[in-house]
Parts: C-alpha cells; structure tokens; sequence
C-alpha cells in the first residue's frame, strides 16, 4: 500500500500516536493515505475509535513483532 505521508510514533504511547496522526491527515489531501508506525499495542483499538469518531477511513491495521502499522485515510 502506498501512503502520500508516514510518521514514526514508535516508543510513544497514547495519546501521542493519535495526536501526531490527526496533525499529519491535516497536511494530506482528502482521499490520500497516512501511514503511521507505532509499538503500543493500545494503538490497534485507539485508531479504530479515532477513525470512528473522526470520519477518517482506518484501511488496514497490521503487527509485525512489537511494531503496529496503521494505515488511514482522510476523508
């Protein structure tokens, strides 16, 4: 999957993971993606509610190891 934007929220924990995605889905154009890398296992379900609550579009959510990829895109 290709993102327009990626950020690197590894080692930071909620709500710092969230808060660094909606500042960068500011920068993106609707309809493009935002990939966001992260290690707090919380992640998985605060992206799911953010996207819920935001109207953002959560593609997909993956684990490798410690490390969750979020992908979203903005609406």
């Amino acid at each position: 999957m290709q993102a327009q934007k990626e950020i690197d929220t590894r080692g930071l924990n909620c709500p710092l993971p969230i808060l660094k995605a909606k500042k960068a889905l500011s920068e993106i154009q609707p309809g493009e993606l935002l990939k966001v890398l992260a290690t707090d296992p919380g992640s998985v379900r605060d992206f799911q509610a953010f996207a819920r609550q935001t109207g953002n579009e959560l593609v997909e959510q993956s684990q490798a190891g410690d490390e969750f990829v979020h992908y979203l895109r903005r609406r």
